[in-house]
C-alpha cells in the first residue's frame, strides 16, 4: 500500500534503474582511478566511460542463469562495451561495488529526509508562533495539571524535530563511506590509493578498515535515526489524536471538502492521517531492529544481511518520507479551537492553580506539609462537590488567616502562570531562519 503514496523522487533512488546506475558509477570511477594510476590503459578507460550502459531487463535475464546479480550486471555491460570490458570490475569484489553504491543511495535518500524534516519544522514553527499565547490546560497522566499554551506544545515538537534533523545529518555522514579493499579488506589486488581516489570522485569517505563489506553498525545507526524520527512524528500525531477526542475537541486534523469519515456514520471526522503515522512508526522500529540483527556476520562476511537490507532500507526511507509529508500537511492545516481550550481549562473549577496557592502559603511561613493539607482538602471538595476552588479557599479560615482575598485572587492569574512563555520561545526560535532545505 505504501508504494501508492511514494514520493517519485524517493522512489527513484530505490529503483532498479538507479541501483544499477550507482553500480556503474562505482565501476567507472574505479576504472578511471586505475587509469590515472597506470593500471588500466587510458584508452580502455575512455572507451568504458563512453560505451558502458545496460538494460535492466537484460540483467534480470542473465541473472536467471548466473544467480549472481553483480556478474549479471557486468556481463550485460560487457555486451555493450566489447573488448575494453575486460578492465571492468578489474581487481574488485562484488561488495566493493554493492556497498559503495549503496552508500550513494543512502546518502541521496538522507538528503530527501533532511528536506522533509526541515519542511515539517517550518510548518510547526509557523503554527507555534500563531498560538504562542493561546492558553490551554496541560495534562499529565491524562489529567489536568497546570495551564500552558498550545504554542508551547508546538515549540516542544519543533525541538524534537531539530534533534531528529541532527541525528539524520550525523547518520548521513556515518554511512557516506566506500570501500574498494577487496575480498577480505586487505587491498590484495588494488592499492589503498585507488580506494581514496574512487571515494573522492564519489563524494564519500574511505572506510578506514573493512572486511569484505562495510560494517553494518553504520546502517543500524541510520535505521535507528529514521526510526526515532518516526517516533517523534508518532508522538505528535498521538497528541493530535488525543486532543481531537470528542470529549476534548481542542484540535482537529484537516478534513477536506468531500472527505468521508465512515461508511456507516456520516458524522464522523476521524484522525486517519495521524493514525496512519502512528502505525507506520511501528514499521520503522521493526526495521531498525532488523538492522541491529544485520550487524553480526560470519567472519569477514556472509550474505544474511543482504536480503534484509533490500527490504528495510528502501521501505524505511519511503515510509518516513511519506510520514513527514503527511505530518507537514496536517501541521499546516490542523484546526485549532481556542474557545474549547479555554472551556476545558476552566472545566476543573480552578484547581489547576493549586500549586501556586501552595507556594504562596509556604512563602508566608506555613510548612509545606501543612499548606499541602489545606490546599488539597479544598481541591478534593471542589472535585466532589463541583464547587469553585477559589471560593472554597476564600471560605477556609486556615487559608484566609495567612492569605488576603487579593493574594488568593492573584494566585489564579493566568497571565502570571504564562509569563515566561516568551522566554522559552526566545530560547527555541531566536536566530532561526525560515527553512526551505538543508
Amino acid at each position: 500500500m505504501i508504494r501508492r503514496y511514494t514520493n517519485p523522487e524517493m522512489g527513484a533512488i530505490w529503483s532498479d534503474q538507479h541501483r544499477y546506475d550507482a553500480w556503474l558509477q562505482v565501476e567507472l570511477a574505479t576504472t578511471d582511478a586505475m587509469a590515472d594510476a597506470g593500471i588500466v590503459p587510458l584508452d580502455a578507460a575512455r572507451e568504458l566511460r563512453a560505451k558502458a550502459c545496460f538494460d535492466p531487463a537484460r540483467i534480470d535475464e542473465i541473472e536467471q542463469t548466473t544467480q549472481h546479480d553483480v556478474i549479471a550486471f557486468t556481463t550485460a555491460v560487457a555486451e555493450r562495451v566489447g573488448p575494453a570490458a575486460r578492465w571492468l570490475h578489474f581487481g574488485l569484489t562484488s561488495s566493493d561495488v554493492l556497498d559503495t553504491a549503496l552508500a550513494l543511495q543512502m546518502r541521496d535518500a538522507c538528503g530527501l529526509i533532511i528536506k522533509g524534516i526541515a519542511a515539517a519544522m517550518e510548518a510547526v514553527r509557523e503554527r507555534a508562533e500563531e498560538h504562542r499565547a493561546t492558553p490551554m490546560i496541560g495534562r499529565t497522566h491524562g489529567v489536568h495539571a497546570e495551564p500552558m499554551t498550545f504554542g508551547l506544545k508546538l515549540a516542544l515538537w519543533y525541538t524534537g524535530l531539530q534533534r531528529d534533523l541532527d541525528r539524520v545529518l550525523r547518520a548521513r555522514d556515518i554511512i557516506s563511506v566506500g570501500k574498494i579493499s577487496g575480498a577480505v579488506g586487505t587491498f590484495a589486488h588494488l592499492d589503498p590509493g585507488i580506494e581514496a581516489r574512487v571515494c573522492e570522485r564519489l563524494g564519500l569517505h574511505p572506510a578506514p578498515v573493512s572486511s569484505q563489506v562495510i560494517q553494518r553498525d553504520r546502517h543500524a545507526e541510520l535505521l535507528s535515526a529514521l526510526a526515532i524520527t518516526g517516533a517523534s512524528l508518532e508522538t505528535f500525531a498521538l497528541e493530535i489524536r488525543g486532543l481531537q477526542k470528542t470529549e476534548i475537541g481542542e484540535v482537529e486534523e484537516p478534513f477536506g471538502k468531500g472527505q468521508k469519515g465512515s461508511s456507516a456514520m456520516p458524522h464522523k471526522r476521524n484522525p486517519i492521517g495521524c493514525e496512519q503515522i502512528v502505525g507506520l512508526a511501528r514499521l520503522l522500529r521493526a526495521n531498525a531492529m532488523a538492522a541491529f540483527e544485520n550487524i553480526a556476520l560470519w567472519h569477514e562476511r556472509d550474505i544474511s544481511h543482504s536480503s534484509v537490507e533490500r527490504v528495510i532500507l528502501p521501505d524505511s526511507f519511503i515510509v518516513l518520507d511519506h510520514m513527514l509529508r503527511r505530518f507537514t500537511r496536517i501541521a499546516r492545516g490542523m484546526v485549532v479551537y481556542p474557545d474549547r481550550m479555554k472551556e476545558n481549562l476552566e472545566r476543573s473549577r480552578g484547581v489547576v492553580f493549586s500549586g501556586t496557592v501552595l507556594l504562596e502559603l509556604a512563602r508566608r511561613g506555613v510548612s509545606r506539609e501543612q499548606a499541602y493539607e489545606w490546599v488539597q482538602r479544598n481541591a478534593m471538595r471542589s472535585f466532589h462537590e463541583k464547587r469553585d476552588f477559589k471560593e472554597l479557599l476564600l471560605a477556609d479560615g486556615d487559608v484566609t488567616k495567612v492569605l488576603s482575598r487579593a493574594e488568593i485572587a492573584k494566585a489564579f492569574d493566568l497571565n502570571g502562570q504564562l509569563r515566561n512563555v516568551d522566554k522559552v520561545f526566545a530560547r527555541v526560535f531566536t536566530g532561526v531562519p525560515a527553512m526551505t532545505s538543508c
